[in-house]
């Protein structure tokens, strides 16, 4: 057994093993190690622990120590040159004309050796660019060619997921990624949805896809010829992660209905002409296909201790306030009927007094007014006839 720790050097980089070289280190903390590239400063994000020598590819490298305030403040100095760096590279870039893109300027931990990331769609011949930033910098210049791929893994961003991109938080390295998962899936082959910012296809195609591969295997394939307990029809749409189908029955083709994979029964896989001499069996016989609901697969509702308190509390807060809205209606219905009191005592209501003695308020006066039109539809003429066809009696 031999003891290991892991280290990164850069955010959602990759992690790479040493040996703690008698030390103890806790996840987070600084170290100084050194590796193909030199003395560099990493983060460790694995401690102490045992493993099996087999496991090892390759004989480890010792820990020097670890970091120190001193160590930190190195750090961040070569911070500002890389930026400086950076500035001076992209001004030489101008000056001799190349079709390149620089990403990412990268200083050692000593400071000797600085290395220049960049992209382009063909290749550079870069030989007076390195001999015009030695002499700016006074270091060792190496410049390297990256992908668009690594180019998204070391700017970083937000996905159309609305997430900071998988390659530069936890990816460590890439999977091929093909046109093909994206069918397996179903979903839409418009390039500008499944691609990333990056302009390749989309690396989270990659998690869900031996899912989906399982899956294809119980599913039969659209336009299937099947029996289902309804009668014979053809599968018009496949729901691969529910794992049931959508069947165009040959009696009722208007309405296609749903079936689960253990219902139905594949006659013919995919496009093609109705085997011959085929005869659906009887429709008793089909129903037997017909998948019963297990009780123990339907869930129970969770037992919610909290609900069930406050469902209580309402229920009597309800029980509470029915009695009392009872006599609120029963006192709005009186007031309805004649404006009663408390007793049930109608209350007399003030006519308006009229502006002078002579007159009459409006409202007396147009109901006097009514009532004499009253009278006079109902008063007959002497010796007039009644409906009876008899004189009224004087």
């Amino acid at each position: 057994m031999t003891e290991i720790i892991a280290a990164r050097f850069k955010s959602g980089g990759k992690s790479y093993y040493f040996s703690p070289n008698g030390l103890t280190f806790q996840p987070g903390q600084g170290v100084v190690v050194e590796t193909s590239r030199g003395v560099e400063l990493g983060e460790c994000v694995e401690g102490n622990r045992m493993v099996d020598e087999t496991e090892l590819l390759a004989p480890l490298r010792p820990v020097i120590r670890a970091a120190t305030p001193e160590d930190y403040k190195t750090a961040e100095r070569n911070r500002e040159k890389e930026e400086k760096a950076f500035a001076v590279c992209q001004e030489k870039i101008i000056q001799h004309g190349l079709d390149m893109k620089l990403v990412e300027a990268e200083c050692s931990f000593e400071g000797n050796k600085i290395l220049f990331l960049f992209t382009s769609e063909g290749r550079v011949d870069f030989r007076a660019l390195v001999k015009d930033l030695a002499g700016a910098l006074h270091a060792r210049i190496e410049l390297r060619q990256i992908g668009v791929r690594d180019e998204a893994k070391t700017l970083g961003g937000l996905g159309i997921c609305g997430r900071p991109f998988c390659c530069s938080q936890f990816l460590d390295e890439f999977q091929p990624v093909s046109i093909k998962m994206a069918k397996t899936q179903n979903l839409s082959l418009n390039p500008t949805k499944i691609s990333g910012t990056c302009g390749r296809l989309m690396c989270c195609l990659k998690y869900e896809q031996d899912a989906y591969e399982d899956l294809v295997k119980h599913a039969p394939k659209a336009e299937s010829f099947v029996e289902t307990p309804d009668g014979v029809g053809t599968v018009c749409n496949v729901n691969l992660l529910r794992q049931k189908v959508n069947v165009r029955l040959e009696d009722d083709p208007e309405t296609p209905r749903c079936y689960h994979n253990c219902e139905i029964c594949v006659v013919r896989s995919g496009k093609g002409k109705r085997p011959e001499g085929y005869v659906a069996p009887p429709p008793e016989e089909l129903a037997k296909r017909r998948r019963v609901a297990d009780p123990e697969e339907v869930p129970a509702p969770p037992a919610d201790p909290m609900g069930a308190a406050l469902a209580k509390v309402l229920d009597k807060g309800e029980e509470e306030a029915a009695p009392q809205q009872g006599q609120e209606r029963s006192g709005r219905n009186r007031r309805r009927r004649g404006g009663s009191g408390e007793h049930g005592e109608k209350k007399p209501t003030a006519a308006p007094a009229p502006a002078n003695e002579g007159e009459k308020a409006p409202e007396q006066e147009g109901g006097e007014k009514k009532r004499s039109r009253h009278r006079h539809r109902h008063r007959r003429r002497p010796g007039s006839k009644s409906e009876g066809g008899q004189a009224p009696q004087q």
